[in-house]
């Protein structure tokens, strides 16, 4: 069941999260003052806080109004020629020309090269690898801290260098994965 979304900015939200992709606010609340300077209409829903104006620059109109509509916006302004959709909480109405089909369809939007990397095999297998490394030589640290501490903790020694070559042997995978992976990548680049 879904959330019940009140305010304008939570309505605001609920449209971004539909639609995955951030919204260029080019106008929202505003001022008396600062609605006579822009010529906008008294009693606009702006200076309700219940308008934005927003830019289609990364956004298919048609994809945006429905999902606004979907969210419970019911007022809607088109400015094509500014690059621009209005959309309110007033009354449902529309006004100004609709944007003109695009050429082309919006591309999919790629994930963020951090996200790819994220994934990547190459980079897992590489991060376990570093780890393993740093685990191994922080085993062999303890070793020794724990060498010359002696007594009651000397037979803990034997089980430290087990340790020890078990973050060696995670080490290995981790490289045998990167390894894979860079030339399994390769192999389907060449395809």
């Amino acid at each position: 069941m879904g959330t019940i979304v009140h305010s304008a900015p939570d309505r605001l939200q609920a449209l971004r999260d539909r639609l995955g992709k951030p919204l260029i606010i080019r106008s929202a609340y505003r001022s008396r003052a600062h609605n006579r300077v822009v010529g906008g209409v008294p009693r606009f829903k702006h200076m309700e806080g219940t308008a934005f104006d927003i830019a289609m620059s990364n956004h298919d109109p048609v994809a945006f109004e429905a999902a606004a509509r979907e969210v419970g916006f019911l007022g809607f302004g088109f400015y094509p020629r500014s690059g621009f959709m209005h959309i309110d909480l007033g009354r449902a109405r529309v006004w100004g020309e609709r944007f003109p089909p695009r050429a082309t369809a919006f591309a999919a939007e790629a994930p963020p090269a951090r996200e790819v990397l994220a994934q990547s095999r190459t980079l897992k297998g590489t991060g376990a690898a570093g780890v393993a490394t740093v685990g191994a030589a922080g085993v062999e640290g303890v070793r020794e801290v724990l060498a010359e501490a002696q007594g009651a903790v000397l037979p803990l020694v034997p089980y430290l260098d087990t340790l020890r070559w078990v973050f060696i042997a995670v080490a290995f995978v981790g490289i045998a994965v990167t390894i894979y992976a860079r030339l399994d990548d390769w192999r389907r680049v060449q395809r």
